[in-house]
C-alpha cells in the first residue's frame, strides 16, 4: 500500500500539471522532484520554458545529473515518463536513467494516443523501483480531458 507522502506529492504534481500551456498534440503533465525528508528538490511541467519541453525532463534540467541528493530521491510524475519521442534525442526515460534517482512513482500509464510507451517497464528492468497509484489516474487524465473529445 503507497504512503499517504506519495499521494499528497503526487496530487502536487497533477496540481503543478495544470500549468501546462494547452496543446492538441501533447499531453499535460506535471513532475516534482522530491528527497526523503520531503524537501522539494526540483519541479518541471510540460511546456514550462518550450513548445517541446517534457516535465520531467523540465524537472532535471534545473539540476546537475550527479546531485548527490538524487540517489535517494522520488520522482513524481502525472504520467509514465516517454520512451518514445520525435521532439528531442532523449526520452525521459533514459534521462532518469542517467541519474541515480531509485523511485518513480506515477499516476497514469500514457495511454496509446501518440506513442505506445514503455517507459514504467524500461525503468523496472533497469532496476528503478516504479510505483502507479492508479487511484490518482483520473485527475491526471481530466487535465488533458481535451485530448480525447
Amino acid at each position: 500500500m503507497p504512503d499517504l507522502d506519495d499521494h499528497y506529492w503526487l496530487e502536487q504534481a497533477i496540481d503543478l500539471s495544470r500549468s501546462c500551456p494547452p496543446s492538441t498534440t501533447a499531453f499535460s503533465v506535471g513532475a516534482i522532484i522530491v528527497s526523503p525528508a520531503g524537501d522539494i528538490i526540483s519541479t518541471g511541467y510540460s511546456r514550462e520554458t518550450d513548445p517541446h519541453d517534457h516535465a520531467e525532463e523540465i524537472a532535471l534540467a534545473k539540476l546537475d545529473p550527479q546531485d548527490p541528493r538524487l540517489t535517494t530521491a522520488t520522482i513524481y510524475t502525472t504520467l509514465e515518463p516517454c520512451s518514445k519521442r520525435a521532439s528531442r534525442p532523449r526520452t525521459c526515460t533514459e534521462l532518469i536513467l542517467a541519474t541515480t534517482i531509485p523511485r518513480v512513482v506515477l499516476a497514469w500509464r500514457e495511454p496509446l494516443l501518440f506513442v505506445d510507451c514503455e517507459g514504467a517497464e524500461l525503468l523496472t528492468a533497469a532496476g528503478r523501483e516504479v510505483q502507479e497509484l492508479t487511484d490518482l489516474a483520473n485527475a491526471a487524465r481530466h487535465v488533458n480531458a481535451h485530448l480525447f473529445r
